[in-house]
Parts: C-alpha cells; sequence; structure tokens
C-alpha cells in the first residue's frame, strides 16, 4: 500500500500496538495490513498461530464500512468475536443458532452502520435476509474475507457446496452499491497446496492478487507415525500415549461421532477426565466443553475435526490421530494446534499395517470415502439431464434431492457457471457440435478426470504415512516449498530420529 503516507502508517501501528499490545508486526503481517488498506485481492498461505486474523481485523477497524468475514465454524467465529468484544471492537457473528432476538439485533446494527466486522458462514451469507441486509445500496461493504480458505478445496464430509458460490458474491454485491464502489477479497488458510491455491483464485475470482506464503514448517513440532498392528493395540497405543503425557494439555482427534463418544467414555473408565466433541452437539454443550479445556479443567479433548479451528490454547504439548486423516490439510491443520507457545510438543498419528489384514479401519475408511466421491459425480452427471439450461438453486433444491452438492459439483468441472450467487447457467460450450455418444464419453471423462483430482489428496496421505524421508521434508514439498524441501532434514520427526 504505497498510497499510505509515513504519518498515515504510524497512525496504523499506534491502532495495532493500542488494540494488541504488540511493539510490531510479524512478517508478512504487515505486509498483509497495507495491501488490504489499499483495497487489493490476497491470497495468505501462513501456519496456525501466525497471527492471520490481525491482518484483515485491523484494516476492518481502520475503515468506515463493513468487512465480512466468511468462516466454516461457530466455534472458530464465537472464538473471534468474543475476544473483539471483550475489546471493545464493534464485531458481532450471525448464524442459525442464535436467537431470534439475537440474529434481529445483529441486522439492526448492520442497518445502522455500527459494525466493522461481521463474521457469518457462507450459508447464513446467501440466507435472504443477511443478503437483502448488505445489500442495501447505503451499506459500504470493503472487503470479503475468507477465513480457512482451505475448506473450498477439502472435500467429503467436510465439504460445504456454499462455497463454490462466492465468486459470485463481489460482482452481485456491487451491483446494489453506488458506481466507483470496491471490494477487495483476502482468503487466508494455514494450508494449500499448488492445486489448492488455484482453485481458490479461480473459484473466488481473485483479480490479480498478492499472494503471501510462509512455509508450515514448526521447529517445535515433531511429528511420529506408529503402526497399530490390530485395534486392541491402537488402544493400547492411544492409552500408553495419554499416559505418559498426562497431565499436559492436549487433544485426540478421531474421524467419527461414534469413535469419540466410545474412546471418550473408555478412557474415562481409565481415570482419565475427558469428553467427546463433535458436530453433533448442540451449541451449550460444545461451548461447555470448549471452555473446560480452555481453563484445563479437563487436560485433553477426544475430537473429529469439528473440533481445533480458531481455538487458541498455546500451551497444548501433543495431539495424537487415533486414526488417520483424509487429507494433508486436515492433518497438518489438527497437528497445528499444539506448541503455539513455541515449546517442543509432539504429534503422533496411529496407522493400520500395510496390508490391513489384522486392521482393516484405515483401507475401509478410504474405500467408504472414495466411493463416496465416486457416487456424488455420478449422481450430478444425471442430474445435468434434468436440469433447466439456467435456474435458481433454491427452487431447484426444493425439487431435486441432493442438488445443491451437484450443482457445485457441477460447478467444479466447468460444467457451470454462476450468474450471481442464487442462479446458475449450464456450460454447453464443451458440448456443441458433439453427437450424443460422444457428449456421454465427454460427461464420463470429465467426471473420471474430476474424480482423480478428488483421491490424489488421499494418496498424498498415505505417501506420507509410508515416506522414509524427513517429514517436514514430505510436507514441504507437498505443499508447495519444493526449495525449501531441499536438501531438507528436520532431525526431529521419527524418520530423522532413526
Amino acid at each position: 500500500m504505497n498510497q499510505l503516507e509515513k504519518n498515515s502508517w504510524q497512525q496504523v501501528l499506534s491502532v495495532f500496538q493500542a488494540i494488541w499490545g504488540y511493539d510490531e508486526f510479524r512478517k508478512p503481517q504487515g505486509e498483509i495490513v497495507r495491501n488490504l488498506l489499499a483495497g487489493k485481492d490476497a491470497l495468505i498461505i501462513m501456519p496456525t498461530g501466525g497471527g492471520k486474523s490481525i491482518c484483515f481485523q485491523l484494516p476492518a477497524l481502520l475503515q468506515n464500512g463493513l468487512t465480512l468475514v466468511v468462516s466454516p465454524l461457530v466455534a472458530l467465529m464465537e472464538n473471534q468475536v468474543q475476544e473483539l468484544q471483550q475489546k471493545k471492537l464493534p464485531a458481532a457473528l450471525l448464524h442459525s443458532e442464535l436467537s431470534s432476538f439475537e440474529k434481529r439485533k445483529t441486522l439492526q446494527n448492520i442497518a445502522g452502520q455500527k459494525l466493522r466486522l461481521l463474521y457469518l458462514s457462507p450459508e447464513t451469507l446467501l440466507s435472504p435476509p443477511v443478503w437483502e441486509k448488505i445489500s442495501e445500496p447505503h451499506l459500504k461493504i470493503n472487503a470479503l474475507i475468507l477465513d480457512e480458505a482451505h475448506c473450498l478445496v477439502q472435500w467429503g464430509d467436510t465439504f460445504r457446496p456454499a462455497y463454490r458460490r462466492l465468486g459470485a458474491v463481489r460482482k452481485a454485491l456491487l451491483k446494489s452499491k453506488p458506481s466507483g464502489e470496491k471490494i477487495s477479497i483476502a482468503a487466508f488458510t494455514a494450508t494449500a497446496d499448488l492445486a489448492g491455491q488455484k482453485i481458490i483464485k479461480e473459484v473466488l475470482q481473485l483479480q490479480q492478487p498478492e499472494i503471501y506464503r510462509l512455509n508450515p514448517y514448526r521447529s517445535n513440532l515433531s511429528p511420529k507415525v506408529h503402526i497399530a498392528w490390530t485395534p486392541r493395540g491402537r488402544k493400547q497405543q492411544l492409552f500408553n500415549f495419554v499416559q505418559k503425557k498426562s497431565p499436559n494439555p492436549g487433544l485426540v482427534y478421531v474421524r467419527t461421532r461414534s469413535d469419540s463418544e466410545n474412546i471418550a467414555a473408555w478412557l474415562e473408565k481409565k481415570g482419565y477426565p475427558t469428553a467427546s466433541y463433535h458436530a453433533g452437539l448442540n451449541a451449550e454443550e460444545r461451548r461447555r466443553i470448549e471452555t473446560q479445556w480452555l481453563d484445563g479443567e479437563i487436560p485433553f479433548v477426544v475430537c473429529t475435526s469439528a473440533f481445533g479451528m480458531g481455538i487458541n490454547k498455546s500451551n497444548v504439548r501433543w495431539v495424537i490421530h487415533f486414526h488417520p486423516p483424509l487429507l494433508l490439510s486436515e492433518y497438518v491443520q489438527e497437528i497445528g494446534r499444539a506448541g503455539r507457545d513455541g515449546l517442543a510438543s509432539d504429534a503422533l498419528m496411529l496407522v493400520s499395517e500395510p496390508t490391513g489384514w489384522l486392521d482393516p479401519e484405515d483401507k475401509q475408511r478410504q474405500n467408504f470415502f472414495t466411493e463416496k466421491a465416486r457416487s456424488q459425480l455420478l449422481n450430478a452427471e444425471e442430474l445435468i439431464k434434468k436440469l433447466p439450461p439456467t435456474g435458481n438453486v433454491a427452487a431447484v433444491s426444493q425439487k431435486l434431492k441432493d442438488s445443491a452438492l451437484a450443482l457445485s459439483l457441477l460447478h467444479s468441472m466447468g460444467k457451470l457457471e454462476w450468474v450471481d450467487p442464487f442462479h446458475y447457467k449450464i456450460n454447453h460450450n464443451n458440448l456443441k457440435g458433439k453427437r450424443h455418444k460422444n457428449i456421454k464419453h465427454q460427461q464420463k471423462s470429465d467426471a473420471s478426470s474430476h474424480f482423480k483430482g478428488q483421491t490424489h489428496a488421499i494418496k498424498n496421505m498415505k505417501k506420507y504415512i509410508t515416506t522414509k524421508n524427513c517429514r517436514w521434508q514430505f510436507l514441504l514439498d507437498a505443499f508447495g516449498f519444493t526449495q525449501d524441501a531441499e536438501n531438507w532434514c528436520c532431525g526431529h520427526c521419527d524418520n530423522c530420529r532413526k
């Protein structure tokens, strides 16, 4: 932001120091703040705990108008908004779990231009009451921030179809605003490989974005992978690890709600105070467990991927994955909960033996994901035959089951365009002039290509599990930091120690 005069930048620093109490920005926080104050698009890849939220919160607070922060989890939104409100800063959130009174109050504050930051999910952003309010001509929108942008790339149970429509938001909003107004878009994530970065830029329609990339390496975090030869052996390894690390704070990650409940109950019987945490719990129960863990009343939580994003506890000494995550991006996010204070921390992943004969759980989980992805693609291909050339997402969703997911898949295959966040147009350009059988062949080819892209991430996780080289070197290379990874040896992962 070369337009900022020296005196103006001193004012930025003064506000930063007054609110957060730090003397200086960490690199590249200052550059990102400058970029967003200049109204430019950006893609920011910074490690978990690297101070990403300050980079968009500070510019939002320094400008007149509203900054929209799209966030995937209620817990993540509540954690950040609570911290801002404790500092008496004009921030609020909207999500489905709020009471009617709270929603109405926040909508009134938006209309009255009393807010600088509004946190909400993509689904809430595109809901009629919110969209109507933020589209009002007098309301200035400065920026659209996509926090945890890897959610746009991730698949399976973590995929949210509404993310695919976010690229049409800026153009649609500007149509209702006075001529000459601008809205910048910035995407923040800790984990995006080169393919993921390309998807984020394309889907969000970023315009000549500045790209800021810090590699995910953490010198104080030691990743390890242990084989669990049997289901019983897996539980015993978990128990031994918890016993060794207790009472230091930690997290046990599992892949399903039932695993979370069963393992938490089992460890409680063994004498360890803990709790099961997953997306199926009501809001009050989730907040209670988060508070107990943050306050040290329970040393660890047995949780699914629903726990962790944005919940800041600096002294987490260990993370154990009872089952391997499907995606490397999930894995790096989750081990990143440990060691935010810079002190030595461990990250252990338990995996089935390679053949899967003695413990088939890991292979079964991968196969389930693969078949689910394949089925979703086939359903999307079938749906395109039933869709009108143009249509409304809500109207189609009422008539056809799972159509929101199918529409997003068709968009990801280049067969559908968003006219605006609520209307689509089928893209038949690639099909013109071809016979029916060739069209059918083209559809299969598109689906096959897209399917390979979805399953590539699973293969990457398998390669990480079986690599004999430095684990941090593998992760750096997988996330596009190839030069950093050359001749790398961290010296503290299990492979380097061998």
